[in-house]
């Protein structure tokens, strides 16, 4: 499967399973009761997702004016550092307000999120990769990335 279903399929699934762990998540970690927490599971998703479309759009704007092209090491940990630490600060006074906890508490729950989703994205994309092969980009003889 390549190309936009591709991209379609491995969407509404990492959301979809995330969106089950995260409640889940949430609730254990808040005390909030299971409507409570899938919704505000499902307003993250829907934020992350939105932030992770504009985040992109704004990067890559930037990194088309740059000299040096391609994607160092160094760029990469911008990157990640820049759309992590922006969807933290749109989501911590979400959780707070939401939860009816404070920032540091709410602050928390996002650290506790982050750690779960480094490991959930690398699974997720391992998973994906075994059951539906792997993107044209990265199959053997596509030439070499970055």
């Amino acid at each position: 499967m390549q190309g936009i279903q591709r991209k379609v399929v491995y969407v509404s699934l990492y959301e979809g399973f995330a969106i089950l762990f995260a409640s889940i998540g949430l609730a254990s970690l808040s005390g909030a009761d299971a409507p409570t927490s899938t919704l505000l599971a499902v307003v993250s998703s829907v934020i992350a997702v939105l932030w992770n479309l504009g985040f992109n759009v704004v990067f890559e704007a930037w990194e088309a004016r740059q000299t040096v092209r391609g994607r160092s090491v160094r760029r990469r940990i911008v990157h990640a550092l820049g759309f992590e630490g922006g969807l933290a600060a749109i989501l911590v006074p979400v959780f707070a307000w939401w939860l009816g906890v404070g920032l540091w508490e709410a602050l928390l729950f996002d650290a506790a999120l982050l750690v779960f989703f480094l490991v959930y994205t690398f699974v997720f994309n391992w998973g994906f990769d075994r059951v539906f092969g792997l993107p044209a980009s990265a199959a053997q003889g596509a030439g070499q990335g970055g």
